[in-house]
């Protein structure tokens, strides 16, 4: 009686006071498996209530328990793993056993440390357990305990167990995916929508169906922040985000509800197309700064409830979040501008919301200041005069009204930033046409076509470059290359004509 007594305060220690999980209980309640990953000193106990009689029965319960700790390992992909194995004895095994617990048994990379707890060495065997697990466990001895007293501390540890799983299991209840497959529907209606209408590559329909471009966002175009949420480019692109959302934005609105699921992907897709914006000149579109977003919104889950997120899905989306900014840093052409905003703009926004029956004022106030110093920030350097897209569509304006002096003083010093913003060199090199400089036009139009191939208009105008410096066989390598890329332009079509007369005139 004294010993099952002390078995169960074990027990109500690691998993009332220490917050330990119940993994595994057997039917006659006497062994109990015990997880807290977030304990780096004891991830996993397993505590056993029986009366050892000979060492070798206890060596082979050690060698069994042993493999138990290799298969958590496994599942919880770990490379090492330490576990402890408290058995609760009346009395200690009969022959010599102390050698089989002096030092922990090794399997496969795990560590079975073994303490034998008797009505001999009660107050020994807890100081080790306080010692090996770094928490001082201290048991009062309640020998008046009844067997009814010994019922009702039993039932209060499980039932603790069992309302702290309930209340992990209600984070991820509070709503059904509504708002998640509306997104996905909308993705597929838009891009319908595209490919009939011009086709989802074609920048023209991007612009017309409100991909985020910049120069028009500058004309006061604000709801190309939101709009390009919808829009993707390639089947390739819709599929991928549209399988993100489904599974990512469902887990999100799961967690969140429904309204705040809704505002943290609107906000998180502004904040990534107001990235974007700041940050790039490419046209865009896509919902991969919502998509980002959910994972900001997960993040703040793993900031309010940590032991919860890395037991469950914390080590998988801290991967996922680092290889999805890995590719965008590696491969050319990804809006990480957008990716990083749209990750930051979920979390906050998921600050500001919060979780649901989270009230937490405070942190709220806090997450509401700092989206909206980030955006006002942001915004301001976007309108910004000096912002480099403000002044490349400054630039666009001159020389439209033939001001080329002022437009080449706005766009030489955006001259060594080619590589981020490829269109200055086509705008100075019409300028260099303009002037007679045919030299300085083919050289800027030549690495032009070498930084973004797939400008046509550049193929175009170096062709023209090239007749006239009388290099009729590269006029018709580029015109040729420029029908390629766009072959509606009736112009393109009318020079190679006249290209292909005088080669044949030859």
């Amino acid at each position: 009686m004294k010993q099952d007594i002390l078995f169960w305060q074990l027990i109500q220690h690691f998993v009332v006071m220490k917050e330990y999980r119940i993994l595994h209980i057997s039917p006659d309640q006497n062994e109990l498996w015990l997880e807290n990953l977030t304990h780096k000193k004891a991830p996993i106990i397993r505590i056993y209530r029986h009366d050892l009689d000979w060492s070798t029965w206890l060596q082979r319960d050690i060698e069994n328990a042993s493999r138990h700790v290799v298969n958590f390992k496994q599942q919880l992909r770990k490379r090492r793993l330490q576990a402890f194995n408290i058995y609760v004895s009346s009395y200690p095994p009969v022959d010599d056993w102390e050698f089989r617990v002096e030092e922990p048994f090794v399997n496969e990379k795990t560590e079975l440390h073994s303490i034998v707890l008797h009505e001999g060495n009660t107050q020994k065997a807890l100081n080790r357990i306080s010692h090996v697990t770094g928490d001082e466990v201290t048991i009062k001895e309640q020998d008046a305990l009844d067997d009814l007293g010994l019922y009702h501390l039993k039932q209060s540890v499980l039932y603790a167990s069992s309302q702290r799983d309930k209340k992990e299991r209600s984070l991820f209840q509070h709503g059904k995916p509504l708002f998640t497959y509306f997104f996905i529907f909308l993705h597929l209606v838009m891009f319908y929508l595209l490919e009939t209408n011009g086709g989802s590559q074609d920048p023209e329909t991007l612009v017309k169906y409100g991909a985020k471009y910049n120069p028009s966002i500058l004309e006061g175009e604000w709801w190309r922040f939101f709009t390009p949420i919808v829009l993707h480019i390639g089947f390739l692109h819709l599929i991928l985000n549209t399988m993100a959302i489904f599974y990512l934005g469902t887990a999100v609105e799961r967690i969140y509800g429904n309204i705040r699921f809704l505002a943290i992907y609107l906000f998180a897709g502004f904040a990534g197309s107001l990235a974007s914006f700041v940050f790039t000149s490419s046209l865009s579109a896509g919902a991969s700064g919502a998509i980002f977003g959910c994972f900001g919104a997960l993040l703040f889950v793993g900031i309010t409830h940590p032991k919860l997120f890395f037991r469950t899905m914390g080590t998988n989306i801290l991967v996922l979040i680092g290889i999805n900014l890995a590719i965008g840093f590696t491969i050319p052409g990804i809006d990480n501008a957008g990716h990083i905003g749209g990750l930051i703009g979920g979390f906050l926004a998921s600050a500001i919301v919060h979780l649901p029956n989270h009230k937490k004022l405070i942190q709220r106030i806090l997450g509401l200041a700092a989206a909206s110093i980030l955006t006002f920030f942001l915004l301001q350097e976007g309108y910004n005069a000096e912002n480099p897209t403000a002044l490349i569509k400054q630039a666009e304006t001159l020389i439209q009204q033939a001001e080329y002096e002022e437009a080449y003083t706005l766009l030489i010093d955006l001259e060594e930033r080619a590589e981020e913003f490829p269109e200055v060199l086509f705008y100075l090199s019409y300028i260099d046409i303009q002037e007679g400089k045919i030299e300085d036009a083919k050289n800027r139009l030549e690495r032009l076509t070498t930084l973004q191939p797939s400008f046509h208009e550049a193929h175009y105008n170096l062709a023209l470059v090239y007749l006239e410096l009388d290099d009729a066989e590269k006029a018709s390598s580029s015109i040729n290359k420029a029908i390629e890329l766009d072959s509606n332009v009736e112009a393109y079509t009318s020079l190679r004509t006249e290209i292909d007369g005088l080669i044949e005139g030859e």
